[in-house]
Order: C-alpha cells, then sequence, then structure tokens
C-alpha cells in the first residue's frame, strides 16, 4: 500500500495556460508536486494548448466565461462547480484535493470529501468575503459568501496564504493548520533580459483592475502628469470590472497617452514592463483589503522595474526595506506627483535593475512558493497514508 505514489487532486477554475496569478502559482505547484505525485487537474477548457509535465493529468471541461473571456461570475463559477461535483465524486480517489476559490468551488469540494472522507487543502490567495464587501456588494451577498468561505475553512486539513495578513483573516474565519507560502512570479518570465516594449515615458499597470484595486487613480492623474511630463504615457494590461471606466477616461485625454490592451500572456506583460519608468499598483484603504499582497508587484520588480504603489498595507513595508520602489497615499494629487518624478529620471541603471530582479529571485520566486505549498500538500497526503483517512475531513456537521 505505502509503495504506490500519492496521488494529489487539484480542482481549480483557472489554469496554465490561462494569464492570471492563480494559473501560474497552481502550475508550479502541479509541477512540484509531480516530483513525488501522481496529480490530476480538475479544471476548464482552455483558449490555448497546454503539455502538461510526465505524472500529471489535466482534464477539462466547457464552461461559460464573461465577456472579457474570464471565468469570473455568478453564472461561469456555476458552471464549472456543477459538474465539478461530479468530476470529483467518480475520479479516481486521491490521498488530497487542492482547491482554489472560489468558495462555491470550495463548498463543492468539502461536501464531496466528505462523502469520500477525503482530505483538503484550501489555497486561500485572498478573502473572497471581504472582497465582496469592499465592492459594494450587498449585505446578504457579502454574509452568505463569509458564511460559504468560513465553512470551507473549518473543513479543510490545512490552509494555504499568500501573506500574513491573508492568514491572520482565515484563522479568524476558521481555519486551522494555516501554512504562510507567499506568492510569487516566474522568474523565467519576469526577469531583467529579454525584448522591451516600453521606454523612459511609459508607466504601466500590469493585472486585474476591479473596484477594489483603484486603477483608475492613475489615469485621473495623467492630465496633471501631463502639465510636467508632456510626452508622458500611461499603459493598461489586464483586465477587470474597472477596465470600462478607466477606458472611458482614456478617452477623455489626447489620444495614445493612455492604452488600454487588455489581457497580454505574460512574456508580453514583461516585456512592456521590462522598459518602462515604472510600474503601477493600488489598492483602495479601508475596503477591507489593505492586507492584501499584488503579485503584480512582484512581476514588476522581477524585471528590474520599480514600483509606485499607492495605498496602505504591508506592500509599503516591502518596497521600503528593501529600497525597491516608493508608496504613496491613494489620491490623485499624490500618485501624479510621483508618476512625474518617476517619468523625470533618466533611466534605470544596470546595477538597480539587476538588485531587485535579485531580490525577487531570493524572496518571491514561484519555484520557491510552490516548494512550501508542496511540503503542506504532502504532509496532508502523508497523514492520510498513515491512518487511512485525516483527522481534518470535512465534516459537514460542523
Amino acid at each position: 500500500m505505502t509503495d504506490r505514489r500519492r496521488r494529489v487532486c487539484v480542482a481549480t477554475r483557472i489554469f496554465a495556460p490561462e494569464a492570471a496569478a492563480a494559473a501560474f502559482r497552481l502550475d508550479h505547484l502541479v509541477r512540484a508536486l509531480a516530483e513525488t505525485c501522481d496529480v490530476e487537474v480538475l479544471t476548464v477548457r482552455a483558449p490555448e494548448e497546454y503539455e502538461p509535465p510526465p505524472r500529471v493529468r489535466v482534464r477539462r471541461w466547457p464552461v461559460l466565461r464573461d465577456g472579457s473571456g474570464y471565468v469570473r461570475g455568478y453564472l461561469p463559477y456555476l458552471s464549472f462547480d456543477l459538474p465539478l461535483a461530479l468530476r470529483l465524486l467518480f475520479t479516481r480517489r486521491p490521498d488530497v484535493v487542492v482547491v482554489e476559490p472560489p468558495p462555491t468551488t470550495g463548498a463543492v469540494v468539502r461536501a464531496v470529501c466528505a462523502m469520500r472522507r477525503i482530505p483538503y487543502v484550501w489555497y486561500a490567495a485572498d478573502v473572497w468575503s471581504d472582497a465582496a464587501a469592499s465592492t459594494g456588494s450587498s449585505g446578504i451577498v457579502v454574509r452568505v459568501v463569509r458564511a460559504m468561505e468560513s465553512w470551507v475553512l473549518r473543513g479543510a486539513a490545512a490552509s494555504l496564504a499568500v501573506s500574513d495578513g491573508v492568514a491572520d483573516r482565515v484563522r479568524e474565519l476558521g481555519a486551522r493548520d494555516v501554512t504562510v507560502v507567499g506568492n510569487g512570479v516566474d522568474t523565467d518570465v519576469f526577469c531583467p533580459e529579454g525584448e522591451s516594449r516600453s521606454d523612459s515615458r511609459t508607466l504601466v499597470y500590469a493585472g486585474t483592475a476591479s473596484e477594489w484595486q483603484g486603477a483608475d487613480v492613475f489615469v485621473r492623474a495623467m492630465p496633471q502628469v501631463l502639465e510636467q511630463v508632456p510626452d508622458a504615457r500611461l499603459v493598461y494590461l489586464g483586465q477587470g470590472s474597472a477596465m470600462a471606466e478607466i477606458s472611458r477616461l482614456a478617452s477623455e485625454l489626447p489620444d495614445g497617452v493612455v492604452r488600454v490592451l487588455g489581457s497580454v500572456s505574460p512574456a508580453e506583460s514583461a516585456a512592456w514592463l521590462r522598459g518602462a519608468a515604472g510600474a503601477l499598483v493600488s489598492i483602495v484603504p479601508g475596503q477591507g483589503y489593505d492586507f492584501a499582497i499584488p503579485t503584480k508587484v512582484f512581476a514588476a520588480l522581477g524585471t528590474g522595474t520599480p514600483v509606485l504603489y499607492a495605498g496602505v498595507g504591508p506592500v509599503v513595508e516591502i518596497l521600503a526595506d528593501g529600497d525597491l520602489g516608493e508608496s504613496v497615499e491613494h489620491d490623485v494629487d499624490a500618485v501624479a506627483a510621483s508618476m512625474a518624478v518617476l517619468l523625470r529620471r533618466t533611466g534605470i541603471s544596470s546595477g538597480a535593475r539587476s538588485r531587485r530582479a535579485d531580490w525577487v529571485l531570493a524572496n518571491r520566486s514561484l519555484p520557491a512558493t510552490a516548494a512550501r505549498a508542496r511540503e503542506v500538500v504532502q504532509g496532508v497526503s502523508r497523514r492520510r497514508f498513515r491512518r487511512g483517512t485525516s483527522a481534518s475531513r470535512g465534516r459537514l456537521s460542523e
């Protein structure tokens, strides 16, 4: 019995080769697990081909997507979660299941794992009930999401958190055995070497732009920036609910000043970041997400580009301690002044670029975070190996 390779199942609505932080994070975790385990990924049909590594089987299912092509929203979640219940129920019995948000997916996994007496690990990249509250969802919706998220967390044999702040919040919601694994980026892609698509008069926002991030603060600052740096340019990469408003605001400025390019590949994102005067990141304070550490911070630093962060929370300390960028209030005037300072610099020295990239390589690379996550997942599977079932197996009666 114990001579066989352990089996791990990963349930996620987003996976490689899609361009999203969750997809990159889970791809590296799966590759790390495959060194010692057989891995099965239950996910969605992807827009591109993906060649899984040895010992990994990826099973895809067609789902609904929103207007931007993302699996996001009640109906897209439902189109994944309902079939997942049957897929997970009849898949070959794993020793442990790893599940990624949203909480609806977690609820399906907890229910099925309870029936099959399989432990599961919750990968807490963020706290969805806090996000719902920050985006102005109704009180009823927030309470339902929080109750569901808490129920999923209480049933997990272990939880992985991307930051200390996320770890504290999931513990408050009932999680046990929480390990902070951090979040990171693919340093083979986000590195100083390679193609550059921007220049020293360009600032880049690369990543999701939802309400709680307040990324529109940068386009709102551009009129002031142009007064000081007439040839300044701003580029938005990615998707999110705030992109429509950002595009509207961009249309009110002279042609070409602000470009909204939508989702691009990781390599293209790295190329835009690599030559820019600075990378822009923001979080609206007081929305329940002050503890977040956006992955886009490390993507930019991996290319050697300094970060201008508008907001509060742990990102401020990270940038200050490593001399990796600058933090300002989430305020149009403060942001505009700092954007202009970045754009007036003559360029980024090779030494400064290498120092930022080396910091990411040592502290926030995806292989490093995947290795930490793998140890937790393997620990849960080993406990089940020894006892037949985990002590934390998602009891429905809790």
